[in-house]
């Protein structure tokens, strides 16, 4: 968990994320932490995770990196509409893989988006949208798990709704 954490920190100083930049020109940067008590309802769970969010100065892309812990069975991550304890539909996906995938610590999705997700049920239209709603501290990052094993919600590595959470700021 300490190795994680510590690629969560690297990973994020990498980045230069450090507060939101309103200046015009300059790249806006934004983080999330994501627990399971920040899930809507409340997650137990060991899973951690670090979310990390930079706009262009253009505003014309989101560069993003994602970093997990003692998480199982990631099926999705996504930013989400959403005011803090209230759930929201996906606005930005940042990572979809396969039920059943097994324990993951670090980098879990990593790459550039130039716009939402098409007809996304935020009504984003483009990263204008997007990065607006996060100033307004309307959005969240999360992770979905999913076993493959019917039913689900049965603990950690299976909450397909969404294990580990956090508020966009």
């Amino acid at each position: 968990m300490k190795r994680a954490l510590l690629l969560a920190l690297a990973a994020t100083l990498a980045i230069g994320i450090a507060a939101p930049s309103a200046a015009v020109g300059q790249p806006a940067n934004f983080r999330a932490v994501l627990l399971g008590g920040n899930e809507v309802p409340a997650r137990e769970t060991l899973a951690r995770g670090v979310a990390t969010l930079r706009f262009n100065s253009e505003g014309t892309e989101l560069g993003f990196l994602l970093v997990v812990a003692n998480i199982e069975n990631v099926v999705a991550a996504h930013i989400h509409c959403g005011a803090v304890g209230v759930n929201g539909p996906v606005g930005v996906t940042l990572f979809m893989g396969a039920s059943g995938g097994g324990r993951t610590d670090g980098v879990i999705a990593q790459g550039t988006v130039t716009a939402p997700d098409p007809g996304n049920g935020c009504g984003w239209a483009d990263l204008a949208a997007v990065e607006a709603a996060i100033e307004s501290g309307n959005t969240y990052v999360n992770a979905h798990t999913n076993d493959g094993i019917d039913p689900a919600n049965t603990g950690p590595g299976d909450f397909p709704g969404g294990e580990i959470r956090g508020q966009v700021f």
